[in-house]
């Protein structure tokens, strides 16, 4: 007598038959190419970082450590990336918010202009930032013939700049997340909010803010931890005596060949993205924000 293959129960009531682990099989190649293009070479780098030159041990950290010039870099690649992040929600949050209010067919016209953005190289948007922000550029220019300048303001080769640029690139990465999950909130609440007395102003702060934590929380990570990494932008519009630590890693890699110092940056700054992302995992459930099927 032969009995059917167990099924495993979830909750709500549904079963996974026995294939899904056999569907799951099909991952396995995936895993290896993961592991043969990333895992390998962050292996790589962190071996490195302890052997270039030859017994160093800790010494490419320690050095690290030791320069005030190295930590004052990490610390302006933290600013900026706190700033730009701050700025992303203050933008995003009405953007998102009107999205989520507005007729569908309005709030596919504004998904539309958030999405142009990925249509266009990361290059080109930020060369078009410094003609915007050159000193003859189109803003200085435009100032300039209306009488209201005499010399042109210093809008680039600065941390503003390097703001700015990556402000308008990573907003996406904030409206996406407060827009999902911003639409799964149901309007009623506020209404019901409504209905009992509260005004529309403490209706939001009280009911539909608390609400959208989780993509406050999401989006708020997702751009703080590409923040922290990027290197094209704050090359082009910033400034060497504000420059982030991808550029510092870089410049001691192709300009310095000092690899040990460069591999032990890089892993300085994965484990600071690895800290952050332990850390916000205990405040959010990504799997809630972006509208996974089921519930923990």
């Amino acid at each position: 007598m032969t009995t059917a293959p167990a099924t495993v129960q979830e909750k709500g009531g549904r079963s996974r038959g026995p294939l899904v682990s056999r569907w799951g099989s099909l991952a396995v190649p995936l895993m290896v190419f993961l592991t043969i293009t990333f895992m390998v070479p962050m292996a790589m780098m962190v071996i490195r970082s302890v052997t270039d030159p030859a017994g160093v041990g800790l010494g490419n950290y320690q050095e690290f450590f030791s320069s005030e010039a190295d930590i004052r870099v990490l610390g302006n690649t933290f600013y900026i990336a706190t700033v730009t992040t701050v700025a992303c929600l203050l933008i995003g949050y009405p953007y998102a918010y009107l999205m989520a209010n507005v007729p569908q067919r309005a709030a596919g016209i504004l998904l539309i202009f958030v999405l142009v953005p990925f249509w266009s190289s990361l290059l080109v948007r930020t060369f078009a930032w410094e003609v915007i922000l050159r000193d003859v550029g189109l803003i200085n220019s435009t100032l300039k013939a209306l009488g209201w300048i005499s010399e042109p303001l210093p809008l680039i080769r600065n941390t503003f700049s390097v703001i700015i640029g990556m402000t308008q690139i990573l907003l996406p990465f904030m409206v996406l997340p407060l827009y999902t999950v911003m639409q799964r909130i149901d309007p009623e609440v506020t209404r019901a909010a409504a209905n009992l007395g509260a005004s529309p102003f403490r209706a939001f702060v009280r009911v539909f803010l608390p609400l959208s934590y989780s993509g406050i929380t999401a989006g708020s990570l997702l751009v703080f931890v590409l923040a922290l990494g990027f290197y094209i932008t704050p090359t082009i519009l910033g400034s060497p005596r504000e420059t982030m630590i991808s550029r510092f890693i870089a410049d001691q890699i192709t300009q310095r060949v000092n690899w040990g110092l460069g591999t032990a940056m890089a892993v300085i700054l994965m484990a600071v993205t690895l800290v952050v992302l332990l850390v916000a995992s205990r405040f959010v459930k990504l799997r809630d924000v972006y509208g996974a099927l089921g519930e923990d």
